[in-house]
């Protein structure tokens, strides 16, 4: 599934790769986990969805699909207007860029995105779902929305770094620690693809998905669910600088060649021995600050 789609249009393909039979039930808070997105856009997609006539809602209840999607059906959202991906993706990077370069102020208006970037309302939607989904802006009580103070300067992104460098390893020291062997192919399958190129054709969208896949699937094989949650909170919020140190990609190659070393170890139980490697991969990128700081300067 593609990260960058609209979240009516990842709700059909889940529907659709479930073979999810005419009358099923979807919850929010499932597919709110399942997109790794907060419950707000999943409710405003089912909303949509239901006005388009694929879900009903039913009162107290929630909603439930009307009638199968079958695979003759993928450019479903295309015919339903729901994927306006390439804009919302476009407009969503100039609004992070703008932001980071001191170009919009600390409290914002709908009128005035709306305004400064061309964008239709669904594409207003879109966009601002995506942003407070990953925790960079909030809308206000009342009018407005206020960007987030958190993580607008280098010390910020780095600071995200410490936090990690002091969570990571200790969850992989977690007693009863288990990745299954499902999750460990996985893993190495996405990091053999960037060896193999990837590195060099991912978009900044991708390259980042990648690597917070794989940290936050290593730190959930601890079972922790308070390490859990703060790994995923502080890979929201960390977005937004993580895409601009992207622009220096040669040291994803070094990064994948680490974490294809943590899964080694991870396989033969060597935690302990994971969790120092964990350390010094983590540490690699904090004794690059300065040219990361480079990189995020204004």
């Amino acid at each position: 599934m593609r990260t960058d789609q609209s979240i009516p249009s990842q709700i059909l393909d889940l529907i659709r790769a479930d073979a999810l039979p005419a009358g099923s039930h979807l919850p929010a808070q499932l597919l709110a986990d399942r997109l790794r997105v907060s419950r707000s856009p999943v409710n405003e997609a089912l909303s949509l969805l239901a006005e388009k006539g694929v879900l009903q809602r039913q009162p107290n209840r929630g909603y439930f699909l009307v009638k199968p999607i079958g695979d003759d059906e993928r450019g479903l959202a295309d015919r339903l207007g729901l994927d306006e991906s390439g804009i919302v993706t476009q407009v969503y990077f100039r609004i992070a860029d703008d932001r980071l370069r001191g170009l919009l102020p600390d409290d914002f208006s709908e009128a005035l995105l709306k305004q400064r970037y061309s964008l239709t309302p669904a594409q207003l939607n879109a966009v601002l779902g995506r942003i407070a989904s990953e925790g960079w802006a909030e809308k206000k009580p009342g009018y407005g929305w206020v960007f987030s103070s958190m993580l607008t300067t280098a010390d910020s992104l780095l600071q995200s770094y410490r936090l990690r460098l002091a969570l990571e390893p200790a969850a992989l020291r977690e007693p009863g620690y288990r990745l299954t062997p499902n999750v460990v192919a996985r893993c190495r399958a996405a990091e053999t693809h960037l060896l193999e190129g990837g590195i060099e054709t991912d978009t900044a969208d991708q390259l980042h998905e990648r690597g917070v896949r794989f940290h936050e699937s290593l730190v959930e094989g601890s079972g922790n669910a308070f390490f859990i949650d703060t790994i995923r909170r502080v890979n929201r919020v960390r977005r937004l600088l993580s895409y601009r140190s992207m622009q220096d990609r040669s040291r994803y190659v070094e990064h994948c060649r680490q974490h294809l070393g943590l899964l080694h170890l991870l396989e033969r139980g060597r935690n302990e021995e994971a969790a120092e490697a964990m350390h010094a991969h983590l540490s690699s990128t904090l004794r690059n600050v300065q040219k990361i700081s480079e990189i995020l300067k204004t």
